[in-house]
């Protein structure tokens, strides 16, 4: 859920950074972080800001909260970032319970959208019907991807499922790159695929849920085709506001599956729709607008190369979330299948050209 770093310049520490951050020009070419739908977009250390941004300090409470981040290492915001996402999900399943995956998946998008779009108010009157058409499957893509994803966290440990998942980026880095060693990558890759899928248990003990399985790679390829996709909208559309649109589109997209779900939940006997909802909208805000923030205020002071390696520790860190937050506890094949893709990730990050 960024340009590159620049020299040493402070970052916005007010609420405001939220709306600079989702308002800031993208580059030709971008990469986005997960599910969540962050864009991570590329650069070479050294880049300047974009033209328009300042950052500077803020005053305000919210500013008071957040003040001098540049103390904070870029790292450290990153892996913030990145605990906040993984936190997210792991709440979001306990509404799976009253809402069901469709009726959560539904709500949450729908409550993204309207940040997105309130923060953003893309402009759509100058934009070519190629560019709203891509857009438009950009968010068929998110929405796949985030339901499908959502359907295998309901039926396999958290770990698993995102590292399944992460082979969707992944997948793509590796198809486009230019060296024979990838091919290294690839394999170590194919093989923590092996040992999480083959020798990975489920909570019970038991063997893995094939639907489970079915569903993570089903996320995994939805999420190549929102990284091809992502590419095109965000040379395209100025900041975040295309992934306002598909954002929008993703949820109407979903509307046929979840809203029937989410209305049968919030009117089912016993049931608190007030709760429900400032639940969702919780880990709505939790996950697209906070951590857009964190990550881009981290990329201005970073390179993209080591923002990169960095993100290819997110299994690992959706991993340890699940057994703090959902008392998921990985056994030794699936914890060597998820370090085998994140050695994959780090080492494709490594050797690639840029």
């Amino acid at each position: 859920m960024p340009t590159s770093h620049t020299s040493e310049t402070a970052a916005p520490t007010s609420a405001s950074a939220v709306a600079e951050a989702l308002a800031m020009p993208p580059a030709p070419k971008g990469e986005p972080a997960g599910e969540r739908g962050s864009w991570r977009r590329g650069g070479e250390p050294g880049s300047t800001a974009p033209p328009g941004v300042r950052p500077g300090r803020s005053t305000g409470r919210f500013g008071k909260v957040l003040r001098r981040p540049e103390r904070i290492p870029a790292p450290l915001l990153c892996l913030v970032a990145m605990f906040l996402v993984q936190t997210g999900i792991a709440l979001s399943k306990p509404l799976f319970g009253p809402l069901g995956v469709s009726g959560t998946t539904f709500l949450r998008l729908g409550f993204a959208a309207a940040i997105l779009l309130a923060v953003t108010r893309p402009r759509l009157r100058d934009k070519r019907p190629r560019d709203l058409a891509a857009a438009a499957l950009l968010g068929v893509a998110s929405a796949g991807m985030t339901y499908l994803f959502a359907g295998a966290i309901d039926r396999l440990p958290m770990g698993t499922a995102a590292t399944i998942e992460f082979l969707g980026p992944l997948a793509v880095a590796l198809v486009f790159a230019r060296r024979a060693s990838h091919l290294l990558w690839a394999l170590l890759a194919a093989a923590g695929v092996v040992l999480l899928t083959l020798l990975g248990e489920g909570d019970g003990g038991g063997s893995l849920d094939p639907v489970g399985l079915l569903y993570a790679f089903g996320a995994a390829a939805c999420y190549a085709v929102y990284i091809l996709f992502t590419d095109k909208v965000g040379a395209t559309f100025q900041g975040f506001q295309g992934l306002a649109v598909s954002m929008t589109v993703g949820a109407l997209a979903l509307a046929p599956f979840g809203f029937g779900e989410a209305r049968d939940g919030l009117t089912a006997p016993g049931a608190s729709p007030l709760v429900l909802l400032a639940s969702v909208a919780g880990v709505a805000v939790l996950l697209p607008v906070v951590p857009y923030a964190l990550e881009m205020t981290a990329l201005r002071r970073m390179p993209q190369r080591v923002f990169s390696v960095l993100v290819s520790l997110e299994p690992a860190v959706s991993a340890l979330v699940g057994l703090v937050v959902l008392g998921q506890l990985l056994g030794a094949a699936q914890l060597a299948g998820i370090g085998c893709v994140v050695a994959a990730s780090v080492g494709a990050t490594l050797t690639g050209r840029r």
